[in-house]
């Protein structure tokens, strides 16, 4: 059990190591778990030891928000003074997701029509 947690924490070390030395705007932890499943991948398949951990470390997942959640309680009064602009961000941010997300199943939509009409005659 040890051994997997210790190559799942490598894979994130390695991760962040990557990320810091190359500059890459993507989480180290993130990039960590492209090297995993990488891993995993050339392996063919997750050994039990592995799955085993990976459910361990899955059980006890929102003891991990708990920093988190203390880090927004602390900083409340900047979060009440930003409120106007976090709250224009988040709205205009879920307008343009749902904008774009429409506007690519139409094109999408559009696309695969003269196929799948082709298909049934």
């Amino acid at each position: 059990m040890l051994e997997n947690l210790t190559i799942i924490l490598i894979c994130q070390l390695l991760g962040e190591v990557v990320t810091r030395v190359a500059r890459l705007p993507v989480p180290g932890p993130v990039l960590g778990m492209v090297i995993l499943f990488t891993g995993l991948m050339v392996r063919r398949g997750i050994p039990q030891e592995m799955e085993s951990v990976g459910g361990f470390l899955l059980r006890y997942l929102s003891l991990l928000f708990v920093p988190a959640g203390v880090g927004v309680i602390s900083n409340l009064d900047l979060l009440v003074k930003s409120a106007a602009p976090l709250a224009g961000a988040i709205i205009i941010g879920t307008m343009v997701t749902i904008a774009v997300t429409g506007l690519v199943m139409q094109y999408l939509n559009r696309r695969r029509s003269p196929i799948h009409k082709e298909r049934q005659s």
